[in-house]
């Protein structure tokens, strides 16, 4: 399952950043990842809202993804973190194909 993390770095992090500028995040976002059983698909920093990063990963089991984006929040690395689940165009498809099955068993209010 792909998912979409982003999130801005919190001032300490951001200071241990600037006191070593050469520093590697994508190789630690990599390990994070891998160590959950994941691959990580690409990672991008990000000027809106303050420094951040975005990160998409790929990871067989669905807990894996919050409990990495709970990690970087709880060791200092970043704030206001959003958690995205992405889909691919063949399970959109086969989510439509759900939601068309069981369309007649939902009463919307009102009705």
């Amino acid at each position: 399952m792909h998912f979409c993390l982003t999130g801005q770095y919190t001032p300490r992090a951001l200071n241990a950043i600037l006191e070593n500028p050469t520093t590697n995040r994508q190789e630690a976002a990599r390990k994070l990842i891998e160590a959950a059983g994941g691959k990580l698909i690409s990672m991008y920093s990000v000027a809106a809202d303050g420094p951040g990063v975005l990160v998409i990963f790929d990871v067989p089991d669905p807990a894996a993804a919050p409990a990495i984006s709970g990690l970087t929040v709880t060791a200092g690395t970043l704030q206001n973190v959003k958690l995205t689940r992405l889909f691919t165009q063949d399970e959109i498809k086969q989510v439509r194909q759900n939601a068309a099955k069981l369309r007649s068993s939902y009463s919307p209010p009102g009705s």
